[in-house]
């Protein structure tokens, strides 16, 4: 049952921002989540990004397409018992429907305020197992085996790709799955031939979110090793 609890403001260097509810329908369930903006249209990115010289809000408490389609990925998987590490879970979304699912999720981000709200989204969706910790991934020294890595639009800066990949490589079980959901960014795609060069099989599920014309596309690609 989604506990109900008004919505919060998030307090930041550049003042109050309020925090907007949406009910998202995923797998015959409601699910409510705290943002400081939806940003699902390729206009309204470019809206968004333009905006933030001035409003500077979190890019973490927004809600992102990609954040969308993992969530939707996840919900058809059989999780129970699986250990999941989400890398810079923002809202939250999918990690929670993960621990909803059964598995034990780790959720990270650099950002405090942006894991208060996931941390936020967890509560109002009466899913109280999921571990958050402050993570930065040029710092990262986790040392734990996942079943399942997951994040969504975490691949947009080329300069942060060695960190992750280094996470990917060290973190991941054998037999393990990176599950990664991007709205087919060119550096997200520069990574993804990189690393099937490198000998990790990738495979992808096309998704298309939001109603207004043309709906975003996003991919979620499935990267396993070859050999381990």
């Amino acid at each position: 049952m989604i506990a109900t609890m008004p919505p919060e403001v998030l307090h930041t260097t550049a003042g109050d921002m309020p925090l907007e509810e949406i009910r998202l329908s995923i797998q015959d369930r409601s699910w409510t989540i705290l943002h400081t903006g939806a940003v699902i249209s390729r206009e309204q990115e470019v809206e968004f990004l333009i905006s933030e010289t001035t409003t500077r809000r979190p890019y973490g408490s927004v809600l992102w397409p990609a954040a969308i389609a993992l969530a939707h990925d996840v919900a058809s998987r059989e999780l129970v018992g699986k250990r999941i590490l989400e890398l810079g879970a923002g809202t939250g979304l999918p990690g929670i429907i993960a621990a909803s699912l059964g598995a034990r999720v780790v959720q990270t981000d650099r950002q405090r305020l942006v894991l208060h709200v996931c941390k936020q989204n967890a509560d109002r969706n009466g899913v109280t197992t999921i571990e958050h910790r402050i993570a930065d991934w040029t710092a990262w020294d986790d040392t734990e085996r996942y079943d399942l890595i997951i994040g969504s639009d975490i691949l947009y800066a080329a300069d942060v790709h060695p960190a992750l990949r280094h996470i990917f490589e060290t973190n991941l079980a054998a037999n393990g799955i990176v599950l990664l959901a991007d709205p087919f960014r060119d550096a997200s795609m520069g990574l993804f031939a990189a690393m099937e060069a490198a000998g990790w099989q990738i495979t992808m599920d096309k998704w298309t979110v939001g109603l207004a014309p043309p709906p975003r596309p996003v991919g979620v690609f499935a990267l396993t090793p070859v050999r381990r």
